[in-house]
């Protein structure tokens, strides 16, 4: 399917929020996600179904100065 992936266009075969962070490699990474817009916890994104054209939001903290 196609999704909006932090402004780029991409696709996947992913059905879960979870299951897209843990194929980019953040599976036990802190993160923060949101799906069109609206903040997904940690807890929710394995219930966090993904749909043509969602546009989701994967941020990652940064170290340094």
């Amino acid at each position: 399917m196609r999704i909006t992936l932090n402004g780029e266009i991409t696709h996947t075969r992913a059905k879960t929020l979870d299951e897209l962070c843990g194929t980019l490699g953040h599976g036990l990474d802190k993160i923060a996600t949101a799906r069109n817009g609206d903040f997904v916890p940690a807890a929710l994104r394995a219930k966090t179904h993904l749909s043509e054209n969602d546009q989701i939001e994967i941020v990652a903290p940064r170290q340094g100065g």
